[in-house]
């Protein structure tokens, strides 16, 4: 069960996705995404995880600050994944940070896991120039380097943070795509399908139906912690592009990740209207 849970906290970010082996060539993906999207430094969005009617714990993620550099915007994004204290066998603090490039791919990876002895680090340098990706794993406090190795990187990639940025810019299309990614030191595949059709979805937070744009995918097979099956998610039809609500399979059954709150200056949940 404590596994289980564990990627409920994991799964916000891609739980959009299906991942899979690709044997397709090699090169750089680029999408051209709509000029109206865009992330806004200081966004703040926060998550309830909930299996069944019980409610596990909290996603938040935050767009932290952003630097242009020869033009080009660059994002520095945090998410904060914690269970929620008096949950039998379950003690979940993780912090995931990426820094994203102007076609939201990964820059730089850090994922950090506070356990009850100690916290690690995993840290992924995307060195595209070079072709390589650095890692670095590691313990915290005392510091203790226990992984320091470099694969190559013939694309660019996403990491478990970024790809649902990547996934906000993409929402909306009524298109599909393999977007390559970098997670638990492997390189594999995710397929993104995208719908156009505006569908109402209803939250706790909110007292209407909000317009929603559909994403979707399929495993399979078993994922890690048990992720498995059809899953399903739901973004703002609008510029924010705003996750919702994602419902998706793990070995025990259905989980549930909805949006609880929010900070975007000037944002509302866009209002459903029926035809």
């Amino acid at each position: 069960m404590k596994n289980t849970i564990i990627v409920l906290f994991f799964v916000p970010f891609v739980f959009y996705f299906s991942i899979f082996k690709n044997n397709t060539a090699e090169k750089f993906y680029e999408v051209n995404f709509s000029s109206n999207k865009h992330l806004e430094v200081g966004e703040e969005l926060t998550y309830v995880v909930s299996y069944t009617f019980i409610k596990l714990g909290e996603i938040k993620i935050i767009v932290k600050n952003k630097k242009v550099i020869d033009g080009k915007i660059y994002y520095s994004t945090i998410a904060y994944m914690d269970s929620y204290s008096g949950i039998p066998f379950v003690s979940l603090h993780m912090i995931y940070q990426s820094t994203l490039n102007p076609q939201y791919y990964s820059e730089f990876f850090r994922g950090i896991v506070k356990k009850d002895e100690y916290t690690t680090f995993t840290d992924y340098t995307f060195d595209y120039p070079k072709s390589i990706i650095k890692i670095k794993k590691g313990k915290i406090q005392p510091y203790q380097l226990w992984t320091d190795s470099t694969t190559t990187a013939k694309k660019e990639y996403q990491d478990g943070l970024s790809i649902l940025y990547f996934a906000r810019m993409f929402s909306g299309s009524g298109k599909s795509i393999n977007v390559p990614c970098f997670v638990n030191e492997k390189k594999e595949y995710t397929t993104i399908n995208s719908y156009t059709q505006v569908s109402g979805v209803s939250i706790d937070a909110v007292n209407y139906d909000i317009a929603c744009v559909k994403i979707d995918g399929n495993m399979n097979f078993i994922s890690v912690f048990g992720l498995t099956g059809y899953f399903e998610g739901w973004f703002s039809n609008d510029d924010a592009a705003i996750p919702i609500v994602a419902k998706l399979k793990v070995i025990i059954g259905n989980v549930k990740v909805e949006l609880k709150s929010w900070k975007r200056e000037g944002w509302t949940p866009p209002k459903f209207k029926k035809d």
